[in-house]
């Protein structure tokens, strides 16, 4: 095999196994996306997993480039590629489903070792180690072209998915291709370690290049300042990815896919910086990356920070810059390659840590989402670090951290003056507030969850049961409650909120609620009044509700309102033909399944009449523009049943409208959804 084609086979390699190592990403965390309530937080448990094996996978790189012979490291290799194929193909076992007791981070991180340990381990492998095999090559200075073009592969796998692989197969089928992409790079792979084994065996690491690459990476040992900062540059590149993720789909624009986009950035300033030398310049980049500092923290406790016309630019194109700067730094630090997997390892080490910190730490010991200005802050003095060698650049970076922890406290500072309660945990952060108004009876509570909603009650003890924002009686639910059956009903809720449905409760009435969130019971006890001031009978069931609702006998529900739909964590698992035959199971032949569908993002209408047609059920939509009144949202609920005459009762005829779900639109499983296919 001549030059080119062995050049070939270890580009082909490491780009198979970046291009897999962020395609399973996606892949898995949709599987188990419905077992933990469609929750946001389950993606950034999932990065630091992913973080924490490729950190593995890396510290396994740099011991066996130093421990073992180069035929040592082959026969190791390639008897886990071999073993790691035991573990295809890439379906979650549903013994690891939640029964709402678990911690869901600590379980979530158990299955997904348990599903996909090994084969991601040696994914997260062969970047640092082919690229130690190339610098025992006659071509190995450009070694550090290889890493560029793994973060590319990385990049384009990523973007790939919701806009070809996801709209085009169901899971089933992409846990398959995925397994035999998954093949096909153990072939690779175990051709690639015993073609070095055999070639060079006893080679050392080629030097660097001359020229500016050859400055940073001399053969000098690196200093121990240089390993530190090789740790701090890409934890806080990893800190800010998360951190930046969870402001903007939290906090700016709850957008279906919208985290795609700042982990695109991310990985496209590896590619620049370790492509070439050319793309990141401090005269650029320094003064930019200043400039995006004070904007990001002062929009932390600033409507421009909250607005999607204002903060979504800021906050994305402030990763990116800030991005370029921590890795093109952490680029002009590289060492000869004979150091290459220690410095692949202390970049990993770090983006480990600063995932873990915003992924795992973060939620329980911070009230609200404050690790944005918190990393701001810390990336401007680590800039002081960098910067140290000139003063008036070391002072003002200083300068920079102390505007940013100002404007973190006022941000701080805010929250605690209007909030009566910020509690956080695994399911996001929520606040209760008062808004008082020019009347006092016209004064109301808060809940919200990020920039979502979940349910206002006003402040007079006179109006307390008036039904509020989605649940008026010119609603969908409202309107279905009016229709329901004279005597005693038995009534499910999916998702709670500050329990305003309870509002509609009669004495006589059995109020099933199924809540994920613990938090939430607590806040509607605590802060709202809606439960303990319904004549009806309230039970409380804690959990997933699908996942309940399959463990129950039949509840004979007359009305079952499905009210989880809000914002990006839209859970999917409440949407599909299998979650439709459950809900049938605990309803009356007379009853009806409401659905909430008022989103501002997506068309969920079609599907579920698309579900209700494939299953013989009959759908209407239900949209009020709440003009009637200005304690009203405008609202879509579609309402199924399995008798038509029950969708023509009044007040549901008045406004009750048909759905026609496009023309050979799939309908949604467990095994298929597209969420990019019903983007408004």
């Amino acid at each position: 095999m001549g030059r080119t084609g062995i050049q070939l086979l270890f580009a082909g390699t490491i780009f198979s196994s970046a291009f897999l190592l962020f395609l399973v990403q996606p892949l898995i965390a949709k599987q188990i996306l419905p077992w933990f309530g469609g929750s946001a937080a389950v993606w950034s448990i999932c990065m630091v997993f992913f973080q924490v094996v490729l950190l593995a996978g890396y510290a396994y790189s740099d011991w066996v480039t130093r421990r073992l012979r180069v035929r040592a490291q082959a026969a190791l290799h390639v008897t886990l590629l071999l073993a790691s194929l035991a573990f295809l193909p890439l379906v979650v076992a549903a013994r690891w489903k939640p029964t709402g007791s678990e911690d869901p981070a600590w379980l979530i991180l158990g299955l997904l070792f348990a599903t996909i340990g090994l084969p991601y381990f040696l994914l997260s492998t062969t970047g640092p180690l082919v690229q130690s095999w190339v610098a025992r090559t006659p071509w190995g200075a450009q070694v550090y072209r290889y890493f560029s073009l793994s973060n590319l592969a990385s990049l384009l796998s990523l973007l790939s998915y919701p806009g070809l692989i996801e709209p085009r197969s169901s899971m089933l089928q992409q846990a398959r291709g995925w397994s035999w992409g998954y093949g096909v790079f153990v072939v690779l792979c175990a051709g690639t370690t015993l073609l070095v084994a055999y070639l060079w065996p006893q080679a050392v690491p080629s030097p660097a290049a001359p020229g500016r690459a050859a400055a940073a990476g001399s053969e000098k040992p690196p200093r121990w300042t240089d390993g530190l900062l090789w740790l701090v540059l890409p934890a806080l590149a990893s800190w800010l990815l998360l951190a930046v993720t969870n402001h903007i789909t939290q906090n700016v624009a709850a957008v279906p896919f919208l985290w795609i986009l700042p982990l695109s950035l991310y990985l496209f300033t590896f590619v620049l910086c370790f492509e070439s030398d050319r793309w990141y310049r401090r005269g650029v980049f320094l003064p930019l990356a200043a400039g995006v500092l004070l904007l990001c923290a002062f929009g932390l406790q600033h409507h421009i920070g909250s607005d999607v016309r204002t903060g979504l630019p800021i906050y994305v194109g402030g990763l990116f810059v800030l991005c370029m700067f921590l890795h093109g730094e952490t680029a002009r630090l590289r060492p000869a390659p004979r150091y290459l997997t220690r410095f692949y390892l202390m970049l990993s080490l770090g983006g480990a840590l600063g995932g873990a910190m915003v992924g795992l730490v973060a939620p329980h010991v911070l009230p609200a989402y404050y690790e944005l200005g918190i990393g701001l802050m810390l990336t401007a003095l680590v800039a002081a670090a960098v910067l140290r060698q000139r003063t008036w650049l070391r002072n003002s970076s200083v300068a920079l951290a102390a505007c940013c922890a100002f404007f973190l406290m006022a941000q701080i500072g805010s929250d605690r003056s209007d909030a009566r309660h910020l509690l956080r945990n695994f399911h996001g952060a929520l606040i209760t507030f008062d808004v008082r108004r020019l009347h006092p009876s016209d004064s109301v509570r808060l809940l919200s969850h990020g920039s979502i909603k979940h349910g206002e009650q006003f402040l007079d003890p006179w109006r307390r049961r008036e039904p509020t924002t989605y649940y008026g009686a010119t609603s969908g639910i409202g309107r279905a409650m009016a229709a329901a059956p004279a005597g005693p009903r038995r009534v499910g809720l999916i998702g709670l909120g500050a329990g305003t449905l309870a509002s509609y409760g009669r004495s006589g009435d059995v109020y099933r609620i199924y809540e994920i969130n613990p938090q939430v019971f607590e806040l509607a006890d605590s802060e709202f009044t809606f439960l303990r001031d319904s004549p009806a009978r309230i039970e409380r069931v804690l959990g997933d509700a699908r996942l309940a609702l399959e463990r129950e006998p039949p509840q004979d529900f007359d009305l079952l309102a499905v009210d989880a739909f809000s914002g990006d964590a839209v859970p999917v698992h409440l949407l599909t033909a299998q979650a439709m035959d459950v809900y049938l199971r605990h309803m009356k032949p007379g009853g009806v399944v409401a659905f909430h569908v008022t989103n501002r993002f997506l068309e969920l209408a079609p599907v579920v009449a698309r579900i209700a047609e494939v299953k013989g059920l009959h759908a209407v939509l239900v949209s009020d523009d709440a003009e009637a009144s200005k304690w009203l949202n405008p609202t879509d609920w579609v309402l199924v049943a399995r008798d038509p005459d029950v969708l023509a009762r009044e007040p549901l005829r008045a406004a009750a409208l048909p759905i026609v779900p496009p023309a050979g639109a799939r309908p949604w499983t467990d095994d298929f959804n597209n969420l990019l296919g019903v983007l408004k």
